[in-house]
């Protein structure tokens, strides 16, 4: 019997589990981190718009540090590859959400703020800078064909949603039984955070990087990026700031962490929040037609339908109270609209490092990575910062039984009309992204200069 070839453009199992394990990883370290601003308020006892200030003036840092990791990923140079080393990152984030976790409630206020903040600013501004930017540089580098990518963004990114779908469930459960006092919260983050510190790196361990597209010149030698190289992209790129946009709201939304104010306090129920958040695994299947729908269409147009399904979805929440059903079908809206964004959106940076390729630009990976990275970054702290603001101009206070009125229907504007308006915004802005039409051209022109330059050699 003819044994069947392999299809060289077929990520295989082995690598698409190695590749997402880092995936999973990440994503549930920012869903734990998302709850820093209720550690902070009801168990270290900080006050909510001390807590978002923290969290605001944090992502001073990014702008700077964004930047320098992306030039740095895009110089590096190693016998492990270019974006590969950096994949240890995964370690430092878990061992600084820990940290931050384990601040003891008897501290100084002034000391605290001095914990949170710097513990705060080492996940994101150091380990999740880098493990941002290397993504994309890591997986081009690794993963040949384009086919490889979409497979990897899109079926593959059902690896690492269920991963963090099943976190979701089970974390705030957790929570609710564990993390009564700041004990309680170190033992919940190391119990979880040193498995999946070792499941991130399964990645590094197993997948090696194999593809050369870094741009060469008329004699074939590798430009080294330089400063100027990361201005021109920054200012001759206007497309990867619509990319940004994007990523931007889906972290405000995501990490604004007011789900759990919402569920203890409106719904009553913190345990039904992990019950919600099961029901967005029935949107996951939806990417099985991601590949088909993207070779008709492009990304961006799935991305911008997900971007109206998200709205639409937060728009009931506000009609939904406690009412398990509704805050159900809710969740399934947005978690289907939710699924484009969270899974494609590295291919969207691609098609942005092409563009540089074809305007003569070196590609920068890693720059365009800490762009979105950036904008990720400031989404999600931006977000909680708005959150803690908010609640205590709203007069809310950590007690169920005085609780104002005023500060439940902010917690139901911050869980409902304000994502939906958000998610408006995004689809309206990605209107004017046409970068997928030019792509055609774009890949044929990229290609043939390649070409022509392994010609001359």
């Amino acid at each position: 019997m003819k044994r069947k070839e392999r299809n060289p453009k077929a990520v295989g199992a082995g690598r698409m589990f190695a590749w997402q394990s880092r995936e999973v990883s990440q994503g549930c370290a920012l869903m734990a981190v998302g709850y820093v601003s209720i550690f902070c308020t009801d168990t270290l006892k900080m006050d909510p718009a001390l807590v978002g200030i923290l969290l605001v003036i944090s992502k001073l840092l990014d702008g700077f540090t964004d930047i320098i990791a992306g030039f740095i990923i895009d110089r590096t140079d190693t016998k492990w590859g270019r974006g590969r080393p950096y994949e240890v990152c995964i370690i430092g984030m878990w061992i600084s959400t820990w940290l931050m976790f384990t601040c003891p409630p008897s501290l100084s206020t002034p000391v605290k703020c001095i914990w949170v903040l710097f513990t705060y600013a080492l996940i994101n501004s150091v380990f999740y800078t880098f493990l941002t930017a290397n993504n994309t540089v890591y997986m081009v580098r690794a993963f040949r064909y384009n086919e490889q990518h979409v497979a990897i963004s899109s079926y593959g990114g059902i690896i690492s949603m269920l991963g963090v779908v099943v976190f979701n469930v089970l974390f705030p459960m957790c929570v609710d039984k564990m993390a009564t006092d700041a004990s309680g919260w170190s033992r919940l983050i190391a119990m979880i955070g040193i498995p999946l510190a070792l499941i991130g790196m399964l990645r590094f361990f197993f997948i090696k990087e194999t593809v050369d597209v870094d741009v060469k010149n008329e004699k074939g030698e590798k430009e080294k990026v330089n400063f100027k190289d990361v201005k021109k992209v920054l200012t001759g790129n206007k497309y990867i700031y619509m990319v940004a946009l994007v990523l931007f709201v889906a972290n405000f939304v995501t990490n604004m962490g007011v789900n759990v104010y919402y569920f203890r306090y409106v719904a009553k129920n913190l345990s039904l929040l992990g019950i919600v958040s099961a029901a967005q695994i029935i949107g996951i299947p939806a990417v099985i037609f991601f590949p088909k729908i993207i070779n008709r269409f492009s990304t961006s147009k799935l991305i911008c339908a997900g971007c109206i399904l998200s709205a639409a979805g937060y728009a009931l929440n506000f009609f939904a109270g406690g009412n398990t059903v509704m805050l159900a079908v809710a969740a399934i809206i947005y978690g289907v609209g939710g699924v484009p964004v969270s899974m494609l959106y590295r291919l969207m940076i691609i098609e942005c490092a092409d563009y540089n390729e074809w305007k003569g630009m070196q590609r920068m990976e890693g720059t365009l990575g800490c762009v979105t990275g950036f904008a990720t970054k400031v989404g999600a702290s931006i977000g909680a910062g708005v959150l803690g603001i908010l609640l205590t101009a709203s007069g809310y206070v950590g007690d169920a039984a005085a609780i104002p009125g005023s500060a439940l229907l902010m917690i139901r504007c911050l869980f409902s009309v304000i994502p939906a308006a958000l998610w408006l915004l995004v689809a309206l802005s990605l209107l004017l992204y046409k970068l997928d039409r030019l792509m055609p051209q774009i890949k044929a022109d990229n290609e043939a200069r390649r070409a022509l330059v392994n010609s001359q050699k």
